[in-house]
């Protein structure tokens, strides 16, 4: 075990948060979901913290509507170390015990093995049995980027409904991306050799954006995501330690995440950032700064009429913002300001069947 880092407490804080929406809404209308946690760790950090096969498994029992979920939950969760692997297991029976009768829908099972050898396996057996694997949230959280093949994650991913949050460690990437002694990790990693194109370009963010871009790319054109979005963890230094991934092929996983993404508090210096028009946007509910918003919807929109609904799905799917930021704290001053017309079904605000012109 080891002590948990405010990093690690944020992208656990995250999954709780994810989770707490994804599984009433994947619940509501199937029989059996599926939460794999490819690197699964030890249960437990050194001051008792739990876990995140813990997290995911509490998310659910505690959850106010658990009760009505209707549907069989499956939790596999992956180590390969054996200590850490021992240490799991312990941590999952103590948390059974202390939550009996448990529920008879949720099954857990553990696995002893890389992450990359239980997906090929799971994959291979659903095949032969002529099956399709049930909506499935992949966690991967891996301690570096070895392990961690596209071509894994495009099979698991391809079935319907499934999707992915993985952690790409872009700081460690680009350590080594130049360095010839793990080009096999790293060509496993990107499923392509475009990577080494990084060793011509000056060292810095340029270096950094171009790993960041093509991981992006891969994933939306190799596991087939149409929604990808990433967001940068800049550590206390200001510097970006890697980048969070969420791949999905539903809008809806889409708010949820950003809803998720703001809602969680850092903590201990550590923070969420992204980028529009030019500036970085930090992912913290107080004081939001929407003016990079406001310029991207009137660069994006100059001249034309727009429908709320296009509006709200841009901001989710373009920017990182999420739908409760456009119309009280961006398109309302826009109004009163006379930049923006507005043509709204009601007398106030800005309800579905409104449309907006943009000078």
């Amino acid at each position: 075990m080891w002590q948990l880092d405010p990093h690690t407490k944020a992208k656990h804080d995250l999954l709780r948060s994810y989770l707490g929406g994804w599984f009433p809404v994947l619940s509501s209308y199937n029989g059996r979901i599926v939460f794999l946690d490819g690197f699964a760790g030890p249960g437990r950090y050194k001051s008792g913290e739990p876990g995140s096969p813990i997290i995911a498994l509490d998310t659910l029992l505690s959850h106010s509507y658990f009760s009505q979920m209707n549907c069989e939950f499956l939790f596999f969760f992956c180590e390969s170390k054996r200590d850490r692997f021992e240490s799991l297991a312990q941590q999952i029976q103590g948390y059974k015990e202390a939550n009996q009768p448990w529920p008879q829908n949720v099954k857990v099972q553990l696995v002893n093995s890389e992450f990359s050898e239980t997906v090929t396996s799971l994959i291979g057996h659903l095949h032969s049995q002529k099956r399709r694997l049930a909506p499935t949230f992949a966690f991967v959280d891996p301690f570096g980027f070895s392990g961690l093949p596209m071509s894994v994650l495009a099979d698991l991913l391809s079935f319907d409904r499934c999707e992915l949050f993985v952690n790409y460690m872009v700081d460690h990437v680009n350590r080594f991306a130049t360095a010839g002694n793990v080009d096999h990790h790293l060509v496993d990693l990107f499923g392509t050799s475009e990577y080494k194109l990084v060793g011509s370009l000056p060292p810095g963010a340029s270096r950094q954006q171009f790993l960041h871009d093509l991981y992006e790319r891969q994933l939306t054109d190799v596991c087939n995501f149409p929604y990808v979005q990433s967001f940068a963890m800049i550590n206390k230094t200001g510097h970006i330690g890697y980048y969070l991934f969420h791949g999905t092929r539903g809008i809806k996983g889409v708010e949820l995440m950003k809803e998720a993404m703001w809602k969680v508090d850092p903590g201990g210096g550590f923070t969420f950032s992204d980028r529009l028009a030019g500036q970085d946007v930090l992912f913290t509910d107080s004081a939001v700064d929407t003016e990079p918003l406001r310029q991207s919807l009137l660069a994006q929109y100059s001249g034309r009429r727009v429908s709320i609904m296009a509006l709200e799905q841009f901001t989710l799917i373009h920017t990182p913002y999420k739908k409760s930021h456009l119309r009280r704290p961006v398109l309302a001053p826009l109004e009163k300001a006379g930049i923006i017309q507005v043509q709204r079904p009601g007398r106030t605000g800005f309800p579905d069947g409104t449309w907006i012109t943009f000078p």
